[in-house]
């Protein structure tokens, strides 16, 4: 029996809406990378883009468990030495940028090169309700009903 490779021509991408409103955002962002490598079909093969595309709205209330709103940093370097910089999560998840927590979660759970980045351009992450992907008629996601832990009770 031969092992199954994916063609591009075989591929169906399909569009996913996941509403992030009340999610735990390690536990969405591991389905996230799920569903944008492709892991979820039958089809998936490693080295092709078989992921679908992934709306998610809300993302401004995501939720952080413990002290991690307060004490989780993100880091980045400016290049220049003695450059390091750090930002807190609720820094980002006050500010003008609150779906960056979402899509930096996502970013690192995917296996890194030129793959990644095709599969990152399929994630679309907005702050509201509102969203332009309406003509795909994109299907709900519900991932509070998945497992009662990948919403916080409150």
């Amino acid at each position: 029996m031969k092992t199954y490779s994916a063609k591009a021509k075989d591929i169906v991408k399909n569009w996913v809406l996941i509403d992030a409103d009340g999610l735990v955002v390690g536990r969405a962002a591991a389905i996230i990378a799920n569903r944008l490598r492709g892991k979820h079909k039958p089809t998936f093969t490693p080295h092709m883009d078989c992921g679908d595309h992934i709306v998610v709205i809300n993302a401004e209330k995501v939720l952080l468990t413990g002290k991690k709103r307060q004490d989780k940093p993100y880091y980045w370097h400016t290049g220049y030495p003695g450059g390091i910089k750090e930002r807190k999560a609720h820094q980002f998840l006050d500010g003008k940028h609150p779906e960056r927590v979402l899509e930096l979660a996502v970013k690192r759970m995917l296996p890194g090169g030129p793959l990644k980045r095709q599969q990152m351009t399929h994630l679309r992450i907005y702050k509201g309700m509102a969203h332009p992907h309406e003509a795909q008629n994109p299907i709900m996601l519900d991932i509070k009903s998945m497992n009662p832990k990948n919403a916080l009770r409150g």
